[in-house]
């Protein structure tokens, strides 16, 4: 397949390209900055800036699909005003931009996959939360809600819409267990708060083998979860964290103290969601690391 792919540096989108590489198909990187590799036959970088013409535009007619994987990363700053309105228009105006790429394209593309995040559930304690259920109204939940509504629009144009909503993702070299393991190295990790809030996560690997299953399978539409059938309380992950790695888990950090220091952001950690993946098990996708331990495992030495 032609695919355009925003985020395709990040975390997730640098493996994911690689994968779609290996699997043949041909990769339209959209990026802000200058690129760090170089175009092949396979792979093309193009500069774009959502909201303005450019270039950038005529990569999606024609295109069999876009994957917007585009983002501020959600724990990279204190959620400041001036954060919190860089995290919605990182999201909110790439979508729609893309959507007004679509909408002048003659040759539409088949699907676009588009991200989104667990948060858009909000605190939901012990429930057990499957796609169906609504969304939250915290200002994650109001983000990840705007977020999907403008991909949405994409349906309108007979375009395949595809929210995928992401939970914790595990994996070596970054993403959260890069800010997670070096306590547990020094001997002083332990759990957040209570320890009782749920943590809805998924491997890499997972992550980017769904995003392809879902690509290549004509009747995956509508939201997503991207999480592991097993989700963890954040008492039950530092205790298997430290279990792999060999480190006690015995320093909770008080929930005042992360409010302290990170202020609205903390209760984003101090709160969470027992999210299932109900609909990905329906399409049929077999989970790689179903469980935590070897998930954790598959992610060592970091």
């Amino acid at each position: 397949m032609k695919l355009v792919v925003t985020g395709a540096s990040g975390f997730i989108g640098s493996v994911l390209c690689s994968r779609l590489l290996q699997k043949g198909h041909t990769l339209t990187l959209l990026t802000r900055s200058a690129p760090r590799e170089t175009s092949t036959g396979t792979k093309r970088w193009l500069h774009w800036r959502p909201g303005m013409s450019g270039d950038w535009e005529s990569a999606l007619a024609g295109a069999d699909g876009v994957i917007n994987l585009a983002g501020e990363p959600i724990a990279k700053k204190r959620w400041t005003i001036k954060q919190k309105h860089q995290l919605r228009v990182s999201r909110i105006d790439t979508t729609v931009g893309l959507v007004r790429a679509i909408t002048k394209a003659k040759q539409k593309p088949r699907f676009l996959l588009n991200a989104s995040a667990v948060g858009y559930y909000g605190p939901r304690g012990d429930e057990t939360i499957g796609e169906e259920a609504p969304a939250g109204t915290d200002f994650l939940a109001a983000l990840c809600r705007d977020w999907e509504n403008e991909a949405i629009k994409a349906e309108k144009l007979g375009v395949r819409v595809i929210r995928l909503r992401t939970g914790i993702v595990l994996g070596p070299g970054g993403g959260a267990l890069a800010k997670m393991v070096p306590p547990f190295k020094l001997f002083i990790g332990g759990a957040l708060g209570s320890g009782k809030q749920w943590m809805s996560w998924i491997h890499l690997e997972d992550e980017v083998g769904l995003i392809v299953h879902l690509i290549e399978h004509p009747q995956a539409s509508g939201a997503v979860n991207a999480t592991a059938p097993n989700p963890a309380t954040m008492k039950e992950f530092c205790r298997t964290l430290g279990q792999v790695m060999g480190r006690p888990s015995w320093a909770p950090v008080p929930g005042f103290a992360l409010r302290l220091t990170l202020g609205e952001m903390a209760e984003m950690l101090l709160t969470g969601q027992r999210v299932v993946p109900a609909a990905a098990q329906r399409l049929g996708y077999q989970f790689r690391y179903p469980n935590l331990t070897e998930a954790l495992r598959a992610c060592m030495p970091l």
